[in-house]
């Protein structure tokens, strides 16, 4: 894995993924991709659909973990506070070589996590407005889900991570 070259990927689906509006029924099919992709793959996972702190969408698939639920909160916690995926900002640590704690002052543990799977609802000529979340798999796997997912309701050809 070359670390700059995913930062360049995601920062190019994160430009790439924008919507004109966003509504339920907008979370529900995005919600419901990503379900399907989960069952398709026999995992449990959870997923989380929040549009200014009123959540969309929230649902597990058997074999979820009751943890799945914290790190949907910290990985939002990321998204809402930088504004960029949380894989992204994962990649960033590693580049930089640095915990989150010694790059990001005033962060924590309990209460962000940055690994893959939160991105961020960006609205044209708007900007951030909530997050899509995944959790239960490798965090470059949650990420590439709902970077797929995404991209299928919005009708858009997006850049893929290599993997």
């Amino acid at each position: 894995m070359n670390v700059e070259r995913d930062m360049d990927l995601v920062a190019e689906q994160e430009r790439t993924l924008r919507f004109d509006t966003f509504s339920a029924d907008t979370a529900w099919a995005i919600g419901s991709a990503l379900r399907a992709d989960a069952l398709a793959r026999n995992a449990g996972m959870t997923f989380e659909i929040q549009i200014a702190g009123r959540t969309l969408f929230l649902t597990s698939t058997d074999g979820a973990k009751a943890e799945h639920a914290d790190w949907i909160r910290r990985k939002r916690n990321v998204v809402m506070k930088f504004g960029r995926s949380s894989y992204w900002m994962s990649l960033e640590l590693l580049m930089k070589g640095k915990t989150m704690v010694e790059r990001h002052e005033g962060t924590s543990y309990a209460e962000y996590a940055m690994h893959g799977g939160a991105f961020p609802i960006n609205l044209k000529g708007t900007g951030l407005i909530g997050t899509i979340i995944a959790s239960g798999l490798h965090q470059r796997v949650d990420h590439a889900m709902v970077v797929d997912a995404m991209a299928g309701v919005l009708g858009v050809e997006c850049v893929r991570l290599e993997a």
